[in-house]
């Protein structure tokens, strides 16, 4: 699935280095947010694969906003984060 900007999206509330060795970009503190796609940044080969040499399918990657105070409780409450996450993280909010 693509995304445009100002979709509202939800960062997959997965774990996968919970079932063996894994190569993460996606940080732990978006994992399960809703955020707001920014801009899609382009197709690039999946680092999840190309980490163990495996053959790496290519992925669209946007940047994604949060607020800040969503994700650390109420810190920072009018204050933003923007992250780089690959679209198979992503789904629909």
């Amino acid at each position: 699935m693509t995304y445009s900007a100002g979709a509202t999206v939800r960062v997959k509330d997965d774990w996968p280095e919970t079932r063996g060795p894994v190569h993460i970009r996606t940080p732990h503190y978006v994992r399960g947010q809703r955020g707001t796609v920014v801009r899609h940044l382009g197709d690039f080969p999946n680092p999840e694969d190309l980490a163990f040499a495996r053959p790496a399918e290519q992925r669209p990657l946007y940047h994604v906003r949060f607020g800040m105070a969503a994700l650390w409780n109420g810190q920072g409450a009018s204050d933003e984060v923007q992250v780089e996450i690959f679209g198979h993280w992503l789904e629909p909010a």
